[in-house]
């Protein structure tokens, strides 16, 4: 049976079990027996935590808390370390799901593996059945290039295939999938989007962000309902067994929001999930406009709107300032100011948040500058919201002149630790040393007054809270590597880590009165993990297992 296969089963019976009689519904819970990490400055560790219902009604000393519910059922920790419920706050749910489901190329170490992995795929495959896979990237491989057409034609020369890069940025496709999509040398690309060429002048099989537009029709035919449902349901099975207790969801179609909600009023998702809807479907506004201002449903909130602003460092589409180094491009713009202006100003006059992708630093330049011409035009007194926390996700490379203007403008930098961890390897070439300075600068934004939302972005990394917190404090690959120009000084403390996954998140989503630390008031979401990550050697970190995942007062995860 697959590993998320039993991740699902296991997590769905204690959902179901753990909880089975009335009496155990309204019992108090009494954590104890272990390290409490609350992450409240004030109080940062405790030996025990009662919880009734989904609340925490007390935090502090053992015999105390036993005063408090001397009725209470002992949750017994076993020497364990319990945490405020870490919080992706950057991932594509459905997408996870589905990566569980498919063909994952994630770790594939070479050209030569990648056209292995396919041909085994096609062997099995009927004839004309197009086939997918996500999760390859190039930068470590000893080939040192994109894979192309001519290197799937040789084992595919009749199926058509997609292979789509791990940051979800570029692809690349065979000739019998552009010949069925019509795609030649003549094409129009569409805007934001660039077909590569051959030396002869003809497209060479790699597309980049908006030109895998062109083959969408052949490539991927609509998921069933049903098959969405598994999606989700297996992502979040996977993110619970990683020990996260909610996450902030991007690009979420505006047909899956029900859905959503159905999973997780009937029981089928214990995750708490922060959506924020795919901008590009010009019925998000109105769907805002429609329910009241932050629409929840028990777990799932909906309440912000994602947009893209560039493309991805390693496809060479993240807007830069100045050209790349290892290439001609300044990258790929993903959106018109003249479309985009009337959605922000509309959506600070609703209370919608905004999150941006932003990669490159001439991206980022981009979006504060269009925040803060937008945030002009809408004074607060004119707002829904006075403050409306509009992201910056990714915010990856950063003109030194630009990070105090984050904290100046209120823009939450939302960040993904790990891909400091894969861009080390190929960042430098892109970008030269020079403009490293200002790249996954946690340590820059937080001296100048920024907050950041820390996140997986995954399917694009795994999804490992584990790497993450790593990765932020140690600032290395998993190797304990870490490349000339690097920065080692620009790692955050694990006390900001902690916040990073915990409390940051919360403020990121409007949360942070009911979640992001152990209080007497919160909502009972704990990650439990069997080492002290706030005090191992870095590399053990990454070796802690997961005891046990709490959502909402339920245990729905626990190792075995």
């Amino acid at each position: 049976m697959p590993l998320f296969i039993k991740v699902l089963f296991a997590s769905l019976f204690l959902f179901s079990c753990g909880e089975a009689t009335d009496e155990a519904k309204t019992r108090a819970k009494i954590f104890l027996n272990g390290t409490i990490y609350t992450g409240d400055d004030a109080n940062p560790v405790v030996e025990a935590v009662v919880v009734e219902g989904n609340r925490i009604v007390f935090v502090g000393a053992e015999q105390e808390a036993l005063k408090t519910a001397p009725d209470g059922a002992v949750v017994d920790l076993g020497g364990a370390y319990m945490y405020p419920g870490f919080t992706d706050a950057h991932t594509h749910l459905r997408a996870v799901g589905n990566r569980e489901q498919t063909l994952n190329l994630e770790g594939t170490s070479s050209l030569a593996e990648l056209v292995e992995k396919i041909k085994t795929r096609i062997e099995s495959a009927s004839p004309g059945e197009v086939i997918t896979g996500r999760g390859w990237i190039e930068t470590h491989w000893p080939e040192g290039r994109f894979p192309t057409a001519a290197d799937l034609d040789a084992i595919s020369p009749a199926n058509p295939v997609i292979l789509i890069r791990a940051d979800g940025h570029a692809a690349v496709v065979n000739t019998s999938m552009m010949n069925a999509a019509g795609l030649t040398a003549t094409t129009e690309v569409p805007f934001g989007g660039d077909v590569v060429l051959d030396e002869a002048g003809n497209p060479n099989g790699i597309l980049i962000d908006a030109a895998m537009s062109l083959v969408a029709e052949i490539a991927f035919s609509d998921p069933s309902q049903q098959e969405i449902i598994n999606m989700y349901q297996v992502g979040g099975a996977v993110y619970n067994a990683y020990g996260w207790t909610g996450v902030h969801s991007m690009s979420v179609p505006l047909a899956d929001v029900q859905l959503i909600e159905g999973l997780a009023r009937d029981g089928h998702l214990t995750l708490r999930v922060y959506n924020s809807l795919n901008g590009g479907n010009p019925e998000v506004l109105g769907f805002f406009s429609n329910r009241i201002q932050t629409p929840q449903n028990g777990l799932i909130t909906t309440r912000a709107i994602k947009l893209y602003i560039d493309g991805s460092l390693g496809s060479r589409g993240a807007i830069l300032l100045e050209p790349y180094s290892d290439d001609e491009t300044t990258g790929l713009q993903q959106m018109k100011k003249e479309l985009v202006m009337p959605i922000l100003i509309e959506a600070l006059k609703a209370g919608i948040q905004i999150n941006t992708h932003a990669i490159g630093d001439g991206g980022n330049r981009l979006l504060l500058d269009w925040y803060e011409e937008a945030f002009a035009a809408v004074p607060a007194d004119q707002r829904a919201i006075a403050e409306p926390r509009w992201r910056d996700e990714h915010a990856q490379i950063l003109n030194l002149a630009d990070i105090p203007r984050f904290a100046e403008l209120g823009v939450i930098p939302s960040m993904q630790p790990s891909h400091a961890i894969g861009d080390l390897h190929f960042a430098p070439e892109r970008l030269g040393l020079e403009r490293l300075s200002g790249a996954y600068a946690w340590r820059l934004l937080i001296d100048a007054g920024a907050i950041i939302a820390g996140g997986t972005d995954a399917p694009v990394e795994r999804g490992d809270p584990r790497v993450e917190f790593y990765a932020a404090v140690a600032r290395k690959d998993l190797s304990g590597f870490s490349g000339q120009g690097w920065h080692p000084e620009l790692a955050v403390s694990r006390e900001e880590a902690l916040k990073m996954f915990t409390i940051w998140p919360a403020y990121a989503a409007f949360m942070e009165d009911d979640l992001g630390t152990i209080e007497a008031g919160k909502l009972a979401d704990f990650t439990v993990f069997s080492g002290d990550i706030m005090t191992i050697p870095e590399a053990e970190i990454l070796e802690v297992e997961v005891v046990m995942t709490v959502v909402d007062g339920k245990i729905i995860y626990r190792r075995d």
